[in-house]
């Protein structure tokens, strides 16, 4: 059904705004197709009310263009559509083309868009397709949808606000990337507060207020991100009032981010802020447990790394302040991982975020037991290591030789002999009255393997971490 779905696109394409195709058919699939029904799935109530109200019937007769037989079409919302593990979707932008690559200022992060025109480079990582979308964000990031798809016309100006950390600049810098490769041909400008502040003190010093009020006014979308630093900036403020109302009146989109609402704000006029509310406000909150867990899954993805479940639960549940914290304790573990070639532990991870957050206990860990020697005997080693592989110590010890058990079986022997120090005879009685030399083969195994196997050499040295060595 996939490959009768992208008949249907194909067709769909010409016949519609680029803009439009691309922010309202992306992730679509179809769900069913029998007697004469087509069922199609969209990921949000926004793609599906805008189908069906804008484009049924340019639908209908696309779909009957690729099979007659179908007399009907209806949409169903899964919100799944468009998910990493969700293949059902089609990538539309795979379709159509598309490109714009802005001038780079030499040595300087910023691109000249036009005469005069200069914009801070907006990060081609953020993206409104890989920021993670929960029920503490979707509003905002369907408006930014919807922004993209429509500049100057849905929901402007476009107000974002909620804490440090949380995602605003993803947003504002994903919507301008959207609305570039939607409309080529727009000026987008993406600046923070503090930068337009900057120019405005020196168009003054330079006597060029003028050159200033053409080069802004001329843009199709300004962002500016962390609007409260113009709080007290009396001839700022003055001069982004009337940037504002002439890019308003001339129906070009203003984006704009800050830490509070705009009744919140203080030290802005209130000319100012009764602006602000004119289009949508909507606000980015702290990611419920279920979003932070699918942050992390995403950004592990993202670095093609793999960490266990119950690591990613432990820093979702214990990181609530912000998702850049949550982020940063992520490549904290990888880069500690890689450096010491060793697999991200709980106890690893634990002690990471206790540096953050030295207040607050962690939950799932017991931070009195974090003792660097904890592996004084075989029955320790035992313990760590059956936990580490979720296996019971009886199959360890026993006499199974399934290839699951072997390896934590071998590297169990390996550990008790080169960091406790107990002789092969000792070792084999630990492991159901083994021969000394059945010892001695697994943990010269271990040792020969190390050498050359990465991921056994992440297992032992995260081992030797959770046994204090």
């Amino acid at each position: 059904m996939k490959e009768f779905w992208i008949q249907v696109l194909a067709k769909m394409e010409p016949r519609v705004k680029r803009a439009h195709f691309v922010t309202w058919f992306q992730d679509t699939a179809v769900l069913s197709k029998k007697d004469g029904l087509l069922i199609i799935g969209v990921p949000n109530v926004y793609a599906r009310d805008w189908l069906e109200n804008k484009l049924n019937g340019e639908l209908i007769s696309a779909v009957r263009e690729v099979d007659s037989a179908i007399l009907q079409i209806s949409f169903e919302v899964h919100p799944n559509l468009g998910l990493a593990d969700d293949k059902r979707g089609v990538d539309v932008k795979t379709l159509v083309d598309g490109g714009h690559s802005p001038r780079k200022v030499r040595g300087k992060q910023e691109v000249r868009l036009a005469e005069g025109v200069v914009s801070k480079c907006l990060n081609p990582k953020y993206t409104l397709q890989n920021f993670v979308v929960g029920q503490d964000n979707r509003l905002a990031h369907a408006a930014c949808m919807a922004v993209s798809a429509s500049p100057g016309s849905s929901y402007n100006p476009l107000f974002v606000y909620g804490g440090v950390g949380l995602g605003k600049t993803h947003l504002l810098q994903a919507t301008g990337n959207e609305i570039l490769r939607n409309y080529s041909d727009k000026v987008v400008v993406y600046m923070t507060s503090e930068r337009f502040t900057n120019e405005i003190v020196e168009a003054i010093g330079k006597r060029s207020s003028k050159s200033f009020k053409d080069r802004y006014r001329n843009v199709d979308c300004l962002i500016i991100d962390d609007i409260q630093f113009l709080a007290n900036k009396e001839m700022t403020q003055v001069e982004f009032f009337h940037t504002f109302n002439e890019l308003y009146d001339n129906g070009k989109q203003i984006i704009i981010s800050s830490d509070k609402p705009p009744k919140e704000l203080k030290g802005l006029e209130q000319r100012l802020t009764s602006r602000f509310e004119m289009g949508m406000i909507v606000d980015v909150q702290f990611p419920d447990f279920e979003t932070r867990l699918a942050i992390l899954h995403a950004k592990c993805r993202e670095h093609q790394v793999l960490i266990a479940p119950e690591v990613l639960e432990f820093v979702a549940y214990n990181v609530r302040n912000s998702v850049r914290e949550l982020e940063g304790v992520l490549l904290q573990a990888i880069a500690q991982s890689q450096l010491e070639q060793s697999t991200p532990t709980i106890r690893s991870v634990a002690r990471i975020v206790k540096k953050l957050n030295k207040i607050d206990p962690l939950a799932g860990y017991d931070e009195k037991g974090d003792d660097r020697t904890v592996a004084r005997s075989p029955d320790d080693v035992l313990s760590i290591v059956c936990k580490y592989y979720k296996i019971e110590r009886d199959y360890l010890v026993g006499a199974d030789r399934h290839i699951g058990i072997m390896r934590p079986r071998q590297i169990a022997m390996y550990l008790i002999k080169q960091e406790l120090r107990h002789s092969y005879e000792e070792i084999g009685r630990l492991f159901s009255g083994r021969n000394h030399t059945t010892v001695m083969h697994a943990v010269d195994k271990v040792l020969k393997t190390l050498r050359k196997d990465e991921g056994l050499l992440r297992d032992v040295n995260a081992l030797k971490m959770e046994m204090g060595m």
